[in-house]
């Protein structure tokens, strides 16, 4: 299983469960993601994102969406994408 860093938390809503990553590569819905840091360490399919609170499929380099994720995650936790 090969990975590929695609991004980074940038922050974590803890209320709903949302982490936010800026990405440094493109991003879609049904991709296997693996989040990864000091404390953390999470795989899960993308089931659904937005960007500024609307739902998107998918994303590019530079963009910030927030996705809903399995577990805690915590900023500076690398994202990558499992290929």
């Amino acid at each position: 299983m090969e990975e590929k860093v695609i991004g980074k938390i940038v922050h974590y809503f803890a209320h709903v469960s949302v982490g936010v990553i800026e990405l440094s590569d493109a991003l879609r819905v049904g991709d296997k993601i693996h989040i990864k840091g000091a404390h953390d360490d999470v795989v899960q399919e993308v089931a659904s994102m937005q960007i500024e609170h609307a739902d998107v499929t998918e994303a590019k380099a530079g963009d910030h969406v927030g996705i809903k994720v399995a577990q805690k995650v915590h900023q500076h936790d690398l994202v990558y994408k499992v290929v």
